[in-house]
């Protein structure tokens, strides 16, 4: 292991008063208490013996988090929080303003950062080769498909790709999470990006877009929260539309949590400015008109989120995220931290051997849905423009050697042994989100939305032609 941060541990041992345990401990008052963790004596010398380990500005990709810092999914299955609230986006291709349907293209990025789970957690880090998919049933009749896939370790670099045809939509991207120790807090940077492509305007060309960093202050004094910081951008280069937007992380004597701010630009020529909090109301204002209007209201609009339909964990194959992980998200809900530890531990042992038997080998990983071209990791799949004939190949494509492939008759849904696995936001959203037909609800790993074992019946499609498809 590493050796001590001299300077950190100094500044531990200079705090009188032990994390937790105190009746009268609040959450900061600006801020929501999901947003805020209070740990208890049991976690905090965990974290005073992690911490001891940890010098300022060191790399924390090789660092072991303990697992009560840790949110029950995968990164994988996190970055389907964006598309949580598709009608922010269906449509925009028959908007005829470019203005227009650049604003509907960042209301969906903005309306992605508001699930979150209580408390300060990280998801849990993906291995090589795992991959996380899912299907959407939308009232309208139309679906969405979603793959990601672990394609590489170290670096870490998970891509992602999202399509609904019939609605002309595809999204793809990869991320690249990188981690340091800061002193009194851990910083990830957000490296990628996510390219947005409206199909319906295929002379749009892509909508590139970059992350904010993520902070998670107090792990040394003060109490633990959760901040979004620093600026991303918004690019639509063939209309010439950009958007620099900051997300601000609260001063020490002034500011407030979760607070945004971005110019809207045309070429040069500001057109308009956002504001508000990610984690309630965010506005745009017209430079021209003064007219605002509401992008995203998290209070709102933040429980219709669109459920998330998977095969039940007995039909996925090992190295699918959910069933990859079950034991150490059985633990998590159950509150059993050291049966937690022991299968994390079992994942990442089982890992770091496939990999020392690959390198012994000479043999190196390819994956599975993804190719690198051009620096950027791509879908391996070239989608037809008709979208009946398009949801078909990528259904197909996703689930080609699934043991029971979607459409098929499926097995007996699983059922969850803990009250626990199930949060309120997937309960209300399973509950009032339409379905194309009735399963039960299987377990809600995460805050991200109603997730349910496959429906029963062939699934849906649409026959209007998509006028451009996904560059190769």
């Amino acid at each position: 292991m590493l050796g001590l941060f001299d300077s950190a541990s100094s500044t531990f041992r200079n705090v009188g008063k032990p994390r937790g345990g105190s009746v009268d401990e609040k959450p900061p008052s600006d801020t929501e208490p999901d947003d805020t963790s209070i740990l208890g004596e049991d976690e905090g010398s965990i974290i005073t013996a992690l911490i001891s380990q940890l010098r300022i500005g060191m790399d924390l990709s090789r660092v072991t988090f303990p697992t009560f810092v840790l949110e029950p999914r995968s990164m994988l299955e996190r970055i389907t929080d964006f598309m949580s609230h598709p009608d922010l986006i269906f449509g925009a291709e028959k908007c005829e303003d470019p203005e227009e349907r650049f604003i509907r293209v960042l209301q969906y990025y903005l309306a992605g950062w508001h699930i979150k789970p209580k408390g300060v957690k990280k998801p849990y880090n993906p291995v090589l080769g795992e991959f996380f998919r899912c299907r959407y049933d939308y009232p309208n009749q139309t679906q969405g498909f979603y793959i990601a896939e672990q394609v590489s370790h170290h670096p870490p670099i998970s891509a992602f790709f999202y399509t609904s045809p019939a609605n002309y939509v595809s999204i793809l991207g990869e991320l690249k999470p990188k981690s340091k120790f800061l002193g009194n807090s851990v910083s990830t940077n957000m490296e990628g990006e996510n390219r947005v492509f409206l199909l319906g305007r295929p002379d749009d060309g892509e909508y590139v877009i970059t992350m904010p960093n993520m902070y998670a202050r107090g792990i040394l004094f003060g109490k633990m929260v959760l901040e979004l910081g620093d600026s991303c951008t918004a690019k639509n280069e063939k209309n010439g539309y950009s958007c620099e937007l900051d997300f601000k992380t609260k001063g020490f004597f002034s500011g407030t949590y979760n607070a945004i701010a971005g110019k809207v630009r045309k070429q040069a020529v500001e057109i308009g400015e956002i504001s508000g909090r990610w984690s309630h109301v965010m506005e745009f204002k017209g430079s021209k008109t003064g007219k605002r209007r509401v992008l995203f209201d998290a209070v709102k609009e933040g429980q219709n989120i669109a459920p998330k339909w998977v095969l039940p964990e007995d039909q996925q194959e090992p190295n699918e995220s959910q069933r990859l992980w079950t034991g150490l998200t059985q633990a998590i809900n159950a509150k059993d931290m050291e049966a937690a530890t022991s299968a994390k531990s079992a994942v990442e042992d089982a890992q770091r051997e496939r990999r020392r038997s690959m390198d012994e080998k000479g043999v190196k990983h390819t994956p599975r849905f993804f190719e690198l071209k051009n620096g950027r990791w791509v879908p391996k799949i070239v989608i037809p423009q008709d979208t009946q004939e398009a949801a078909r190949v990528v259904q197909e494509w996703i689930w080609s050697s699934a043991p029971d492939p979607p459409g098929s008759a499926p097995a007996s849904p699983t059922r969850t042994n803990s009250s626990a696995a199930r949060t309120s936001i997937s309960k209300e959203a399973s509950a009032s989100a339409p379905r194309t037909s009735s399963a039960t609800v299987a377990p809600a790993h995460s805050a991200g939305g109603g997730l349910s074992t496959w429906p029963s019946g062939p699934p849906s499609t649409a026959t209007a032609a998509v006028t451009a498809s996904l560059p190769t």
